[in-house]
């Protein structure tokens, strides 16, 4: 009763009810197969006293230790999460290797007349899949970088261009950070291998007729790497560059960055981290006009003295790749909608060659 896991798309039509996760909670919170619920067979403190019992003392006595352990725990949650759950219920459940915590589980399900399998090879087989997908085979279709300066909406642009039916790959909100200095959210960055799995789930799906749309990024979105095959797609892909006037991306960039300029401390803290690239006197303009309220102006600074130069250095290794621009007036809804239309019909363009 294994069930083998051949491809990511087999996620989407796996013929079970449900799919547990028997690891521990920081195993499952670092990385899990997507749709599986957590339900632990040994705590984090219990998987690690029983681990240090095998190493140090005996083999044996940790399985013994370890199956009380399981048993009781299972014990809670057919007691507790799987106490409504029907006859024909089916579950595949699975742990590191598909061994000893997802076989112990598997089988007191089915003592109860459910019909519980594992997968084969447990989440490191999973695993296998993602990096397979994202470090040894070419990305799934033919990717356009948006690019463009700092406050450009490129990131509301990619929201609006998936409403509408296209191909997008939104890499901040998977790494959960805006790619820059200021890019931090207040909720943590996932793990890299949860980043991953996200990633190459959204890859699983894609059309490799039609264009993928990302977001210039560098290889590192906070502290998170692209994988390669992404990378690599990214570094040779057709550009499309949004521009916009100064004044219209400052305020499009304070009201964008409310969390930060709500956190003054932060911002603060932020500007002084620039000082060995900057003179002190301007770093000393920044904070004053952080200090004073006056975040437009601040904004417009930081871009012109800052950002703009540094995204004009990094569009120049790009200069001999087929490119396209996207002229903005504003950047109101109107603007924008108006935006997405051009940006189809000219990613579309790019890629016929």
């Amino acid at each position: 009763m294994v069930y083998a896991l051949s491809s990511l798309s087999d996620l989407d039509c796996l013929p079970f009810d449900q799919v547990i996760d028997v690891r521990s909670p920081a195993e499952f919170a670092q990385d899990h197969v997507p749709g599986a619920i957590n339900l632990p067979v040994l705590s984090n403190e219990e998987r690690a006293h029983v681990g240090t019992i095998y190493k140090q003392q005996s083999p044996f006595l940790a399985r013994k230790i370890g199956a009380a352990l399981v048993a009781r725990n299972a014990a809670h949650h057919l007691e507790t999460t799987l106490a409504d759950k029907p006859k024909g219920y089916r579950p595949l459940v699975y742990c590191w290797r598909g061994g000893q915590r997802s076989g112990a589980l598997a089988l007191i399900l089915r003592q109860v007349g459910w019909q519980a399998e594992t997968i084969d090879g447990g989440y490191r087989s999973f695993r296998r899949l993602v990096q397979q997908a994202l470090y040894d085979a070419p990305w799934p279709g033919p990717v356009v970088v948006l690019d463009g300066n700092t406050g450009t909406a490129k990131t509301e642009l990619l929201a609006l261009l998936s409403e509408k039916g296209e191909q997008v790959i939104d890499l901040e909100d998977l790494a959960n950070h805006r790619g820059s200095l200021f890019g931090a959210r207040t909720d943590s960055q996932p793990d890299q291998k949860a980043f991953e799995t996200a990633l190459a789930m959204q890859a699983a799906q894609l059309d490799s007729d039609r264009p993928i749309l990302v977001e210039a990024e560098s290889n590192k979105i906070g502290r998170i790497n692209l994988p390669p095959s992404l990378w690599r797609a990214m570094m040779t892909a057709p550009r499309l560059t949004v521009t916009a006037p100064l004044p219209a991306r400052a305020r499009y960039l304070t009201q964008t960055y409310g969390d930060i300029i709500a956190d003054h401390a932060r911002l603060i803290a932020t500007l002084a981290s620039l000082r060995p690239l900057h003179p002190r006197d301007r770093i000393e303009d920044w904070q004053k006009l952080a200090e004073t309220g006056d975040y437009e102006t601040l904004a417009a600074s930081l871009m012109q003295n800052h950002y703009d130069p540094r995204y004009e250095r990094q569009r120049a290794r790009f200069c001999d790749l087929p490119s396209m621009t996207v002229q903005l007036d504003d950047l109101g809804a109107a603007s924008l909608a108006v935006a997405v239309a051009d940006i189809k019909a000219k990613a579309a363009m790019l890629i016929s060659g």
